[in-house]
């Protein structure tokens, strides 16, 4: 159900979830001050209550109103990356949600670069915890028809188009003057080291913070997936895959008649990553054979989405 700007405010005013575009995914988004619309968050999408939320607010102006610090390499890194896709874990105020932080001393924040986003954020006034408009572990939207597939055509969803960068947001956690890389995304280890001065610390903290998108499931089509090392690995094993499709990256020979092609810039293929899993999860597939990414600079976060989306437990360990 497409609204307008005004009735989403209404809505989240009110205490309800509404869909929202930002720049990495559609979030489904709730006033964060207001445990039952944080309760209805994780309802609707079956998440568990152990997993935080990432509070998303209009200006760096505001992170005191969340965080009981803000130390100077925290307040470096926002100015390079804020707005965009990048969240910084701090110490939680007090009044902060226990919900929100499942629990953690720590909150989650971000100030997103979508426009939408950002003038619902301003004209609302509200603090928006907003975790992708998906089922817990299943394929995140990156349009408002991806948010209705996936949550029902009931849902509000905000349209604010397709979102350009395409994966869910770096993490980081700042420690004194260190840093801990909580989640890979398109601002990756280098982009931040040099802002940091240093590498992200390696050593183990007296508590790292917990942060979404950890689980070894997740990013996952419902159609099952199968992850190759190479093309030609693909090629000899899908012979006897009559049914499957095929996610690709870069020019070579085809694998199935239902093939996707992603470009082999990192930026470009990881914009239209989860779009492209989106139309092979519909394509009547038995199976989703994805070639994993090229190796270098920009791809450790899309192998990281795809690892987890073509995880499959062990049953000689369960």
């Amino acid at each position: 159900m497409r609204i307008s700007q005004a009735k989403a405010i209404e809505l989240l005013q009110d205490g309800e979830v509404v869909a929202i575009p930002t720049e990495t995914v559609y979030g489904l988004a709730a006033n964060a001050r207001n445990e039952a619309a944080i309760a209805k968050i994780y309802a609707t999408k079956q998440r568990p209550a152990n997993n935080p939320l990432i509070v998303h607010i209009a200006d760096a102006a505001q992170v005191t109103e969340w965080a009981s610090a803000f130390p100077p390499l925290a307040q470096r890194l926002a100015q390079a990356f804020w707005p965009g896709p990048f969240t910084l874990v701090f110490p939680a105020r007090e009044e902060v949600s226990a919900a929100v932080r499942a629990g953690e001393p720590t909150v989650a924040l971000r100030v997103p670069a979508h426009p939408v986003a950002l003038a619902l954020l301003k004209n609302s006034g509200l603090g928006l915890a907003a975790p992708s408009a998906n089922k817990y572990t299943q394929l995140s939207p990156t349009t408002a028809a991806h948010v209705e597939a996936g949550l029902g055509a009931e849902i509000p969803v905000l349209d604010g188009g397709a979102c350009q960068v395409g994966i869910e947001s770096t993490i980081v956690s700042v420690h004194g003057d260190e840093w801990q890389l909580l989640r890979l995304g398109m601002i990756d280890a280098s982009n931040i080291a040099a802002i940091a001065g240093k590498p992200a610390m390696q050593q183990a903290v007296a508590h790292t913070p917990k942060a979404p998108g950890q689980h070894l499931l997740h990013y996952s089509p419902r159609t099952p997936c199968l992850l190759f090392a190479s093309r030609q690995a693909m090629l000899q094993d899908a012979r006897n895959k009559a049914e499957a499709a095929a996610l690709l990256f870069g020019a070579g020979p085809s694998v199935t008649g239902k093939d996707l092609t992603l470009p082999d810039n990192a930026a470009l293929a990881a914009e239209q990553l989860y779009s492209a899993l989106h139309t092979l999860d519909a394509a009547q597939a038995n199976i989703i054979l994805i070639e994993s990414p090229p190796l270098g600079a920009g791809w450790d976060a899309l192998r990281d989405r795809l690892q987890r989306a073509a995880y499959a437990p062990d049953p000689q360990k369960d």
